[in-house]
C-alpha cells in the first residue's frame, strides 16, 4: 500500500448540500503540496443522501474514502472513526459544513514542524450573536476549569502528528478537548489563526444547550483526568 502523507477527516451528518464543494476545496488545498494524501468522510447515520453522494464522488476524487457508521453516534464517534482509519503521517480534522476553510490546511500542516498539534483559532467569527457569546463563555469556562489557555477550543480545524493523536483515547464529547488530551500525553500544541465562514447551506447541529450545558460534564471529566494523572518518574535502576 502506498505511503500516505496527509489525511483529512470530517464527520458528516446530513450535509448533502455541502459535500461536493467540500471535496473540491480540500482537493484544491492539498494537491499543490505534492504529497500523497487522502480524505476520509465519516457519515454519522445521516437521514439524507450524504453517503450516497460521498460514494459517487469517489469516481472523480480517488483520494476520497467514504465511511458510514451503524447509526447516529455523534461528532466525537465520527471523528474518532476517521482518526482510527487514517493512514497519513499527519491527520487533519475539520467540520463538513464549510465554515472551516480548507485553504487553511497547509498552514496548519506547516506549523507541525515545531509542535505535535496545530489547532485553529477563529479570530473573526461569522456566527450570530448568541452563538458567538455562548462560544466565548464556553471557551472561558473550559480554560478556567481545565487550567488551559487554548483560545478557541471549539474550532474543529486542527492538524496532528499521527503518532501523537493516536495515543489519545476519546470518549463521548471529548473531541472539544483534543489539544488538552494531546498535552496530557506529553505533546506540544500551538495555535494558528484560521478563517471562519457563515453557514450558507444546511442546518447547524448545535445550540446553546449542547455547547454550554452538555459539555460541562465533559469538562468535569477532563478536570478529573488532569487531577488524577500519573506523573511519577523512575529515579533509579540497578
Amino acid at each position: 500500500m502506498a505511503r500516505i502523507e496527509y489525511t483529512v477527516t470530517a464527520p458528516v451528518y446530513n450535509e448533502s448540500e455541502n459535500i461536493s464543494e467540500l471535496v473540491e476545496r480540500i482537493t484544491a488545498a492539498l494537491d499543490p503540496l505534492g504529497k500523497p494524501w487522502e480524505l476520509i468522510l465519516v457519515d454519522d447515520g445521516s437521514s439524507d443522501d450524504s453517503f450516497t453522494l460521498m460514494k459517487s464522488l469517489k469516481q472523480r476524487f480517488p483520494a476520497l474514502r467514504a465511511l458510514r457508521l451503524d447509526g447516529h453516534h455523534g461528532q466525537t464517534a465520527a471523528m474518532d472513526a476517521g482518526i482510527r482509519a487514517a493512514r497519513g503521517e499527519v491527520i487533519v480534522t475539520m467540520d463538513a459544513d464549510l465554515q472551516n476553510d480548507p485553504a487553511d490546511i497547509p498552514a496548519l500542516i506547516n506549523r507541525l514542524t515545531s509542535c505535535d498539534a496545530a489547532v485553529g483559532w477563529r479570530v473573526v467569527r461569522q456566527d450570530d450573536f448568541v452563538r458567538r457569546v455562548s462560544s466565548k463563555i464556553a471557551n472561558g469556562i473550559r480554560n478556567w476549569l481545565s487550567d488551559e489557555n487554548i483560545r478557541d477550543t471549539g474550532c474543529s480545524l486542527k492538524a496532528f502528528r499521527a503518532s501523537s493523536i493516536r495515543r489519545v483515547k476519546l470518549y463521548e464529547g471529548l473531541h472539544r478537548f483534543l489539544p488538552t488530551l494531546v498535552k496530557m500525553e506529553g505533546g506540544t500544541v500551538e495555535e494558528v489563526e484560521v478563517s471562519h465562514h457563515p453557514r450558507t447551506r444546511g442546518q447547524s447541529k448545535y445550540n446553546v444547550w449542547n455547547r454550554l450545558f452538555r459539555s460541562f460534564l465533559d469538562l468535569l471529566a477532563i478536570r478529573w483526568m488532569k487531577w488524577r494523572k500519573l506523573t511519577y518518574k523512575v529515579a533509579d535502576e540497578s
